[in-house]
């Protein structure tokens, strides 16, 4: 599924809090220095501190939080590789690689040229690529989508009369445009065309994609709606997307080993990484293909993808305009609604100026934050499992850490004194989406286990005597109880959104 550093989907938010149990023990761990950016000393030590540095995501208030090792978490995760680009003063400083890209095939370790998919981070390229397009005339960021559009239309309804679905709209996830992310397809199935895509026919896996709320009305991510930015693309040049945008952004930012091409061609096949689900099962044929190529179709390295957010901090400084001018530049990465400007979300308000988006396809993860301030230092993380999102954001924390960032730090909480028989009351089975999750008491101690949490338990750690956390993920529980005092659901809150699970036993 393509997804983003937003609210989520609750699809997207139970596979966020996947956790697993061990691929392959911490001695078969592989690390491999990157050969084209060979770090100095200094370098190396702050490596070292970051690799032993992880923090978790949540910290208890008058407490030291611990850290841990990337090698440990690795396994406790279930994630065969990891790899790290990072930059400042518009160069990539070091990267480093860890494990495998295929752990039960040839067993290949990670490179610096290993491919991942990079999943919603595609979106940030699709925005730099219709930049260009306005850029040169032959797009108008805010005119109707319809007016260029000519293999298909967005369907007019009740919510179009009086505004209509724009560039800038799809752009910042404000078109009202239907369908938050997509499922891919996997090697040898029937891929749909565009069209099947854009209206959800078969062999098209996904709902059609239509206008559901006024456009301009509200922010509602949208994988959708840069599907339908990828036909009005191809509808205007011509060309396919993956030729239009290696033209428009790849080529002229040097990322030499980045493609949209789906599937994956043969003679790139040996660089790709293969991507694991959270059984520990690899995805059929390695990787889904993902003809949705705008939303999120990019495999690429996280060093193509350093070269990418530094030439887009130099184009928003005025320093470059290889992709946009620095008029265009400044729009992408101005405010649109909430923290989101023209593909890139962007710092909360009162933080210091930072562009950044995550990915998440199926047995891939993958995340780049940039700094547009000096010394614009910034990181791209990618991971080839199902779990890697929180693997990746632990990585996260520690060079935030290390680097002195006021963003990314653990979520402090402060922890309450709850009666045993409050707990107690508690524990019962819980399902959301076909996952049980079981609250049990173990002497003193709320514990969760579900298989998105992994194979260990989790502590619930009280806040109040009905809220609790856990120190893994940001993630917060609250029970409920009928006017008879009985407990009936527990929701968890995962950034903006509340899921119900419904009390089952």
């Amino acid at each position: 599924m393509s997804a983003s550093n937003a609210p989520l989907s609750p699809v997207r938010a139970l596979a966020a809090i996947a956790l697993a149990g061990s691929l392959f023990s911490a001695s078969s761990l592989v690390a491999h220095r990157s050969q084209s950016h060979a770090p100095e000393q200094a370098s190396e030590a702050r490596i070292k501190r970051v690799e032993n540095g992880l923090l978790q995501a949540a910290t208890i208030k008058g407490q030291t939080a611990a850290t841990m090792r990337l090698a440990d978490r690795m396994e406790h995760y279930n994630v065969p590789g990891v790899s790290i680009a990072f930059f400042e003063h518009g160069k990539i400083v070091w990267t480093k690689t860890y494990g495998l890209a295929d752990l039960v095939g040839n067993k290949k370790p990670v490179t610096a040229e290993t491919l991942f998919q990079a999943a919603s981070i595609s979106k940030p390229l699709t925005a730099l690529a219709s930049l260009r397009l306005v850029r040169q005339g032959r797009l108008s960021l805010d005119e109707d989508v319809n007016l260029k559009l000519r293999t298909w239309k967005v369907p007019e309804n009740e919510f179009t009369k009086n505004e209509k679905v724009t560039v800038r709209r799809i752009l910042s996830h404000t078109a009202g445009l239907s369908v938050h992310g997509f499922h891919g397809y996997a090697l040898g199935d029937p891929l749909p065309t565009i069209t099947q895509l854009l209206d959800g026919q078969k062999p098209a896996n996904n709902e059609p994609i239509r206008v559901q709320a006024v456009p301009g009305s509200a922010w509602d991510y949208s994988g959708g709606g840069y599907t339908v930015l990828q036909l009005l693309l191809c509808d205007v040049t011509g060309k396919t997307f993956p030729e239009l945008l290696d033209e428009l952004v790849l080529r002229p930012v040097g990322m030499a080993h980045s493609t949209f091409e789906q599937p994956l061609p043969k003679d790139l096949l040996a660089a790709a990484a293969v991507g694991y689900d959270s059984d520990e099962v690899p995805i059929k044929g390695g990787s889904y293909m993902i003809p949705q190529m705008a939303a999120g179709g990019l495999w690429t390295t996280p060093s193509d993808l350093a070269r990418l957010a530094i030439e887009v901090q130099a184009e928003y400084e005025g320093r470059s305009e290889k992709v946009l001018s620095h008029e265009l530049a400044r729009q992408m990465l101005a405010r649109e609604k909430d923290d989101w400007g023209l593909g890139f979300g962007l710092e909360s308000p009162g933080h210091k100026r930072r562009l950044g988006h995550t990915g998440s396809n199926d047995g891939f993860r993958s995340d780049v934050e940039a700094y547009l301030d000096d010394p614009g230092q910034g990181v791209v993380i990618m991971s080839n499992a199902d779990q890697g999102a929180m693997l990746n954001d632990e990585i996260l924390r520690s060079v935030a850490s290390e680097y002195g960032w006021t963003d990314f730090h653990p979520q402090e909480h402060v922890l309450a004194s709850v009666a045993v028989s409050t707990l107690a009351s508690y524990t019962g089975v819980y399902e959301l989406g076909g996952i049980k999750h079981t609250v049990r008491l173990d002497r003193d101690k709320l514990l969760i286990e579900a298989s998105p949490l992994g194979r260990e338990p989790q502590q619930l750690l009280p806040e109040s005597d009905s809220q609790f956390f856990i120190l893994s993920d940001q993630l917060v529980f609250s029970f409920h109880k009928d006017a008879k005092g009985a407990v009936t659901k527990m929701t968890i809150h995962v950034n903006n959104l509340a899921l119900d699970a419904k009390k089952v036993q």
